[in-house]
């Protein structure tokens, strides 16, 4: 005699009642991207259907949002102007600092975010400060800080940074608790690799590097047990989340940490694997709505608790239909 299995497959109403993984709107976060300027909402062309907005359109999104179900955003910002030390990203009056501040009028509910870096900020495009060609971690480590506890300060509800410095999470732990912020979460980019699935949202970022690349800071992604190690540093050093980036080439190290790591486990869904997504529908190779929703199930089943995703607004859209139906 053999397995029946299929007998729980059988219909709608037993594969539903039987389902392991189940997305909900408050799995996700959604990336915002806010820039200098008035009245402006342009599409990110090689990210369809997400925009660059100035302070005075935000409401639109954060509508959107807060309707979707979506709990949180994570905020990007594209400064004015650019140095040598990313002084926009931790002036208290920076484009982000102002959107803290505008998304907790419009939408006090949202929790908000803040991607931690210099990229989008330095005249250079690195993820800190150089010394001659090189970026130089230690230097880089006081600026970082600076920057996340300008966030606070301006009414972030958590701060994710990205830059892959050693010791940036302590540095940020440091900072913050000196500054009466020790109940300001930390969600860490542990885990970021040097991926080629990057390249749209440079062009949303307006962050490439000018020379060379970040493949001395960011992960080879060939490594796996290097990961554990980031992730326990990080832990060490008081963060309360870790994050792995990107989410689909590396289930793998989004299983490894949910087994390995007694905290919440995000994955970032990044504009790489949103944008190949979008150009298969374009040209109808695919079902957008049915392959966007097995992808972030298959994130969610590796063991993400959080995933950040330009596809939640869609996905909340699309799991309400199919709630429906």
């Amino acid at each position: 005699m053999f397995a029946r299995i299929r007998r729980l497959r059988g219909n709608r109403a037993i594969r539903e009642m039987v389902r392991e993984t189940i997305l909900h709107p408050w799995d996700f976060i959604f990336p915002v991207f806010v820039m200098e300027g008035t009245n402006i909402k342009e599409e990110i062309e090689a990210m369809p259907g997400n925009y660059h907005y100035t302070l005075d359109r935000l409401h639109e999104v954060m509508e959107e949002v807060v309707n979707s179900g979506v709990k949180g955003v994570l905020l990007f910002g594209l400064p004015g102007q650019k140095d040598e030390i990313a002084s926009s990203a931790f002036d208290g009056n920076g484009i982000v600092q102002r959107a803290i501040k505008k998304i907790k009028e419009i939408a006090p509910e949202l929790y908000v975010i803040t991607d931690v870096c210099m990229c989008q900020y330095t005249s250079h495009g690195h993820c800190g400060i150089l010394k001659g060609d090189e970026v130089d971690n230690d230097l880089t480590l006081p600026y970082i800080a600076r920057i996340a506890l300008s966030h606070a300060q301006a009414g972030a509800d958590m701060v994710a940074p990205s830059d892959m410095m050693d010791g940036r999470i302590s540095a940020i732990r440091e900072a913050l608790d000196e500054n009466g912020f020790s109940n300001i979460p930390i969600m860490s980019y542990s885990m970021k690799y040097s991926s080629a699935f990057y390249g749209p949202f440079r062009e949303a970022a307006h962050s490439a590097p000018s020379f060379g690349d970040r493949k001395t800071y960011q992960m080879d992604p060939a490594n796996a047990r290097q990961a554990m190690m980031e992730a326990e540093a990080d832990i060490d050093e008081g963060a309360d989340i870790l994050m792995v980036k990107p989410a689909l080439s590396y289930l793998d190290i989004i299983r490894m940490s949910k087994d390995r790591f007694d905290v919440p486990i995000a994955a970032y869904n990044v504009s790489g694997e949103f944008s190949m997504i979008k150009a298969a529908a374009k040209m109808g190779w695919i079902n957008e709505r049915e392959v966007v929703l097995e992808m972030l199930t298959s994130i969610k089943r590796a063991g993400a608790d959080i995933i950040i995703t330009y596809s939640a607004l869609d996905a909340c859209k699309w799991l309400k239909e199919e709630n429906h139906e």
